[in-house]
């Protein structure tokens, strides 16, 4: 993964998280809670918004990547963020070779009354499996599912509260978000879809989409690396033959390849959606986050297709 590349920075940082930051890039936020509330950091703000709200005022949460122009595979984890997971009673992250500088501070500061969520694990995923599982509505809920029930292990006292703040979450929060998915794998399953990177892969199996993008090409890009001269010729001929019937891209992961493709795709009037990896913007809830995407990509399929 591109995370690989933070070794060299990442060493200085785990010198430094009692001491001196060794810089940072991205910001954390803290969202709900008192003195006495739980203390929570999720190191990307995706899983800190839905921590936050199925914790409500029974927890401080701290989102560790909250800048929407940082591309989290290639974050480099700072002496600050090294305390703030310290100081933590709960920790949630991706895992799945998403953010390996979570469990290596974890490491440097031990503690046993600190419990881990690691979603990668939850699912039962390793890494080099798709990581960004964030856009799997299965899986969200399967995440919701494991937070509420560690809130209730590490508070047990507030166990109804918990139970009620998701419920209303799964019913209420998540409405509109749950109502979109539904429509669109009802009146758009099958449909030839074009993506930019694996970040829309999870989407596109849980709405039924048909990705014809070369898987290896959409890991390339997320990984950081060239894609093979003939998954571009395919990418590139799928957009130019109208194989596909919209254009799907991750703009914090805009390379020059992937610009091509979003410049043919609008060449040719193929109606392009564009997404994000994190909150944008960042202090929007996921659920309205997704809810928007949802809804672009919900109009562009319906310009596409006519239905």
């Amino acid at each position: 993964m591109r995370c690989a590349r933070l070794a060299s920075c990442f060493g200085l940082c785990l010198v430094t998280v009692a001491a001196l930051a060794c810089g940072s890039k991205g910001s954390a936020s803290a969202t709900n809670g008192s003195a006495t509330a739980l203390r929570v950091v999720a190191a990307e703000n995706f899983w800190g918004s839905i921590a936050a709200q199925l914790g409500g005022s029974k927890v401080n949460v701290t989102s560790i990547i909250t800048n929407p122009n940082t591309d989290p595979h290639d974050y480099e984890p700072t002496a600050k963020d090294g305390r703030t997971l310290a100081g933590a009673r709960y920790v949630v992250y991706n895992g799945i070779g998403y953010d390996p500088w979570v469990p290596k501070l974890l490491s440097a500061s031990p503690n046993g009354a600190r419990k881990a969520l690691e979603v990668g694990s939850l699912l039962g995923l390793k890494p080099g499996d798709n990581p960004h599982r964030w856009y799997s509505p299965d899986d969200v809920q399967k995440v919701i599912a494991q937070i509420t029930s560690d809130y209730k292990t590490l508070d047990p006292a507030d166990t109804a509260f918990f139970d009620q703040q998701q419920q209303s979450y799964l019913t209420t929060g998540l409405q509109k978000y749950t109502g979109l998915v539904q429509h669109i794998k009802q009146a758009y399953a099958g449909t030839p879809v074009g993506a930019s990177e694996s970040i829309v892969t999870p989407l596109a199996q849980a709405l039924g989409l048909d990705l014809l993008t070369p898987e290896s090409f959409l890991d390339a890009i997320s990984e950081g690396t060239d894609p093979s001269a003939r998954d571009k010729a395919t990418a590139d001929q799928q957009i130019k033959s109208r194989q596909i019937a919209v254009f799907v891209f991750n703009t914090q992961n805009a390379t020059p390849d992937v610009k091509n493709l979003v410049d043919e795709a609008k060449a040719q009037s193929i109606p392009v959606v564009s997404i994000t990896e994190t909150l944008s913007p960042a202090n929007a809830t996921f659920q309205d986050w997704q809810t928007s995407q949802l809804q672009a990509l919900s109009d562009a399929l319906a310009k596409a297709t006519g239905r």
